[in-house]
Parts: structure tokens; sequence; C-alpha cells
């Protein structure tokens, strides 16, 4: 069975020789790096205890230095498991989830075709050189010289060319003897609609060869010479050699340089990557005339780990990149991610080397931001969330975001990110005067001491109401003992108005980590693990049974959804009894009365949860806990003291 051109090069483009090989060896972790797909190991085709077999993910090949065995991921997998060709392609194909081709009797005709296709091209490249060093390329040289690309950097790249005639291209090739159809399909020239012969695709066009990722020219770009051009930049047409999604200008070199060390930059243009590159920048890249595509990006992950997204700094350069973070989000997985370079205001790499050099440029790139914190800037730029339900929206939109990512362990860990910056933007700590939010002015700083004098009861702390403390306390405990509930409870417990400055401060750190692995040990470790101890040993915390059961998801909603709810009712109690003041200071009258009972029967409603009603304990009063069994003998002598006294007689049964 014959393959259809260009499927074993897509095959092994999504194939890593790392993972296909590391299922036979265990790599030698003091040569190998896997960063760079630069490993070695014991070679699995003769017996040795020395690390000779040595793997370049970027190249996509191996070789041993022992027994010189060497080849692709396809010859690995028909030596390693004594499999054929095909049968050995199919296995890669389904791993990198490639349909396998039906039988196509033409395809060695199609490879020929291909591999003419490629000659007719490099004959395109060597007339377009001639052309620009040739008279008619005056002014575009001119316009080289003033973008400062010296010789070396266009011979390097191979820059030529177009003039400005309509066949100047086709007459050439046809007069070497080229085949008209290989002119057309190569996407050089193109048929006329008024039955003459075809004209060139590109004219008065400096040219710029685009090779794959084995130095093949398979396209063009062409920058108009005429300002007043329609297009100022144009790509060759899509065809059998070139797919504009599934490249990337500059590929080859730029592998190369990242296999040495050079960090992966992905600009915008041709004048860019060139610029990058002549100033020591060799691994970048740019995508050919359109956003990055799911190929390109696997493209670029195949090369680096972690490209660099180099933006520039103008609102263009930051739409493309959003478009760039909603692509990548569901393909992120461990160790593959990007990050975000944006370059000063109004200006490209291209620029800002020629202005300032090849070190500012570095500055940039030194500074790039991880994807997660694009990603926030985005969502927060321009708005302001001086309303629940602005803050509501903002959770929401980062949660559909979030959700998108499908590698669990990275969408925890972006949970805990947004989480922290989250906190900086709600909750900061800081000194030095001024005003919180805004423009943040003053000196921002972590977590401060906690404050190793916090009561070890409530009831005799003497500021505030004390049934509100008691309240505050029960949901921190019940929080921090069960923190996987958080999810659940967080907006509300945010939102907590804590009475006690130190119950306040240990709210706002226990959310600050409420999506780490270990929330509590996070909490010990920023405010000191006294203030834990001091919260879970008051009395009336200790005894409540969703502390007592830590753990226990289900009685710790019920008791947060319970405590929560008396809280409210004991604030507005606590309002109305605050307004009732100020009234009797001019005319009660009924209305005042009302609104006190109504405050106050909302408040022992709250009371008298199913919680307390099926547990072991009552809540007195003054909201201490009293065991329901005294409770019930207490009344019943007092309803006997009662009689004695000449009231009613006491209840039987």
């Amino acid at each position: 069975m014959s393959l259809p051109p260009g499927f074993l090069d897509e095959l092994r483009n999504r194939t890593s020789l790392v993972q296909v090989v590391g299922r036979k060896v265990m790599w030698d972790p003091r040569k190998s790096n896997q960063g760079k797909g630069d490993m070695w190991a014991p070679c699995p085709f003769h017996h040795e205890k020395t690390a000779s077999f040595h793997v370049d993910d970027r190249k996509g090949y191996y070789y041993c230095f022992g027994c010189q065995a060497k080849g692709d991921a396809i010859k690995f997998v028909t030596e390693t498991e004594n499999v054929g060709f095909m049968e050995a392609v199919e296995i890669l194909a389904e791993e990198a989830g490639m349909t396998m081709p039906k039988r196509d009797p033409q395809a060695q005709q199609k490879a020929d075709r291909r591999t003419q296709l490629a000659e007719v091209m490099e004959m395109a490249v060597q007339h377009f050189r001639l052309m620009l060093h040739a008279g008619a390329g005056t002014d575009a040289r001119a316009y080289l010289d003033r973008r400062r690309l010296s010789e070396e950097a266009r011979d390097r790249f191979d820059i030529g060319f177009a003039t400005d005639g309509w066949q100047g291209l086709w007459d050439h090739l046809t007069g070497k003897g080229v085949d008209p159809d290989l002119i057309l399909g190569a996407g050089l020239a193109k048929a006329s609609n008024k039955g003459s012969k075809p004209y060139d695709t590109f004219r008065n066009r400096i040219m710029f060869p685009i090779r794959d990722g084995r130095g093949k020219c398979i396209a063009f770009g062409g920058r108009a010479m005429d300002p007043n051009d329609n297009a100022k930049y144009l790509n060759s047409p899509e065809t059998e050699l070139f797919d504009k999604g599934r490249n990337l200008y500059n590929h080859a070199p730029a592998r190369e340089a990242a296999g040495k060390g050079h960090p992966l930059v992905v600009a915008e243009g041709y004048m860019d990557v060139i610029a990058l590159a002549e100033a020591g920048f060799g691994a970048s890249v740019a995508p050919l005339g359109t956003a990055v595509t799911e190929s390109q990006l696997q493209l670029l992950w195949r090369i680096s780990d972690e490209p660099i997204i180099a933006l520039d700094g103008d609102k263009a350069g930051i739409r493309a990149a959003m478009r760039v973070i909603d692509l990548a989000l569901p393909l992120l997985q461990s160790g593959k991610s990007l990050r975000f370079a944006v370059m000063p205001e109004g200006q490209d790499p291209d620029d800002l080397i020629r202005a300032k050099g090849a070190s500012a440029v570095q500055k940039v790139l030194d500074g790039a931001v991880p994807m997660v914190n694009l990603l926030w800037q985005r969502e927060i730029e321009g708005k302001v969330f001086d309303s629940p339900e602005r803050r509501a929206a903002l959770d929401m939109q980062l949660k559909s975001k979030i959700n998108l990512i499908k590698d669990q362990a990275i969408k925890r860990h972006y949970g805990e990110a947004i989480k922290e910056l989250r906190f900086q933007l709600f909750r900061p700590q800081r000194v030095g005067g001024g005003t919180f939010g805004g423009n943040r002015r003053g000196k921002w700083q972590s977590e401060p001491a906690f404050r190793s004098g916090t009561k070890v009861s409530m009831l005799a702390a003497s500021e505030g109401p004390v049934e509100q403390r008691l309240h505050e306390a029960v949901v921190l405990a019940v929080a921090l003992v069960t923190p996987e509930i958080l999810d659940d409870f967080d907006y509300a417990i945010e939102n907590m108005e804590c009475l006690d400055p130190d119950n306040a401060q240990l709210r706002d750190v226990l959310l600050r980590y409420a999506n780490s692995a270990d929330p509590r040990g996070n909490v010990e470790m920023a405010l000191g693990p006294e203030a834990v101890e001091n919260l879970l040993r008051q009395p009336h915390v200790a005894i409540t049974p969703a502390v007592r059961k830590a753990g226990d998801a289900t009685l710790a909603r019920v008791t947060l959804t319970e405590e929560l709810a008396k809280l409210k009712t004991v604030r507005g109690l606590s309002e109305e009894i605050a307004e009732a003041e100020e009234d009797l200071m001019g005319v009660a009258d009924e209305a005042m009365t009302w609104r006190l009972g109504q405050a106050a029967e909302a408040r022992n409603k709250a009371m008298q949860s199913q919680q307390e009603e099926g547990g072991d304990f009552a809540v007195g009063s003054n909201g201490a806990p009293i065991d329901k069994d005294e409770r019930a003998a207490l009344d019943a002598l007092r309803e006997t003291i009662d009689f004695t006294r000449g009231g009613r007689p006491p209840r039987r049964g």
C-alpha cells in the first residue's frame, strides 16, 4: 500500500520520538535534558551498561554510538515491535490520532509530482534572487538597506525580488522547459480569465521563501513595494506542497537553534523573524499570515516546551495573543505551555532592535509572563469590581475558561493561580499609606504575623456582640477542617463581616489558599500553628459535630449553611436594636416594636436548626451549648417550681 504525499511527514511531526522510545528504555537522568528533547539511555538493540543511545526529539532521529543503530520513530517501532513498515505506521498513526488513508494506487505518481513541484520552487528562488541583484531590483535593495538588512542576511534567507511585469517568472520557467501545469500547481502563476496566457502570482514584491522542516521551499511570502497595493504582504496559495496552517516560517533553523539552548520566540512577520535571528535570537519563527493554528502550536511544542509569544505593542498584537490563549487552553499538557512578551507600545521586534539593540529585546523576553497572568489580565482589564454581582461575573467567566483545560493537574494549578491573583486584587495586604485598589500605591507585603494574644474563648471577648463572634469562629473552623467544601461557600465566607480582627485575618488567608493541596497547612505556615490551635480549642468550636467529625463534607455543608444563616439574622437583630435605640430618643411607636419582634423571631427560627434538634447539644440564650437531656431536666424542674407557686401543673410524659 502506498501512502499519500505528506502523510508520513505529518505523522513524524505529530509523534514524539522520546515518548515512543521511552516505552523501551530507562533514560539516564545525568546525561539527558528533557527540556531540550536531548535524551540518553542504554541501547535497546545491544547489551550495554553505559548510555550511548541518543535521541534528538526535535529532529526526530535516534543514533547509537555503540552499535550504530539509527532511524526515526517508524523504524524504531519496526525494530522493537517486530512488525512491518505499514503496521508500524498504523501503530503510530493511532497514537497520534491520525486516520490511516485508504489505498491510493496513484500515491507514487503524486510523490513524484511533489518532487517536481519542489524543484520548480527552487528554480523560482534562484530567479528571484537574480532579479534582486539586477537593475530591476534597485528600489528593493534600497528598501532592504533602509531596514538595515545585511547582504549576509539576504543570502541566508534567500531573499529575492519579483519584477513588476505580468509574465516575468512565467517566461523564465517555461523558457527552461518547465511544464506550465507544474508552474500553476506550485502557485507561482494564475490562469487568465481573458483567455491569454497565465500571469505571475507575485509582481513588484520582495520575496521571502518559505521552507518546511526539512528545508525544502514550499511557498513564498511577498512584501509589496507599492505602498498603495491592496495587500502589503501576500502568501502563496495553498498547494500540494503548502498548507499555511501546518507550517512555520524559519522552522528548520529555529529548531536547530532551540536544540542549542536558544529560547523559541514566535513573532508576527518575516522581517521580525529575520531581525531577531540576525540579533542573535536564532530560534525565531512566525505563523504564515494567519493566527496561530492548533497544528502550528503542536509544532512549536515539538521544538520547545515553553515558546515565547512576542507580541507587537498595539491592540492588534494583544488581540492576537488572546486568540492564542483560547486555542491553547484545551491543549495544555504537563510541561507544555506558553509565555507572553509584550513589546513597547507601537513597536514590533524589528523596530525595537533597530532603535535600542538586542539587549532591549532580551529584557522584554526576560520579562515574559505565564499564560495564566495574561488570561487574568484580559478578564479584569478596564473593569471595576465594586459589587458582588460584578465579582460573581468575573468568577463565572474565569471558571468557564479554566474548564476548557482537559489536563486535571493543570486545571487545578490554574485554579490556585487565579485564586491567588483574585486575593491580591480584592484583599491586598499593604503598608505605607494611600488607599486600597485604584492605582495601588504603596508597598505590598505578604501575610502579617498572627497576633499571639488571640483569645482562647470568644465568651471572654469584650469587643462586639459575643453571639456573632461565636458563629464566626464555628464557620471558620468547619471550613478549615473540611476545606473541600470551600468552593460552595467561598463567596459567602468572603463577605462574612468578622467582628474579631483575628477571625478576619484567618478568613482572608484561608480563602487565599482554598484551592491549594493543603489549605490548613498553608494557613498554619502563614499565621503560625497557634492561630489554628487557638481557634479549634475554643469550647463552643470543639464540641461542634462538624469540627469533631473533620472531613465529613455533608455535615460540614449543613453546618455552614445554618451558621451563615444564623449570622445573618443575628446581624439583622443587632441592626434593628441599634435603630430602636435611636428611635427611643424620639417617640416610640408600634412599628418599632413590630420590627424588633420580627427580627427576634427570625433569629430564633435560625437557631432551631435540624442539626441541633437531632444532635446532642442545644444552644442557650447566651449562645453557649447545653446538653439536651440536661436542658429537658431543667425545664421540667422549672415547671414543678411554677406549679408549687400556684402556676399551671407540670406536663406529663
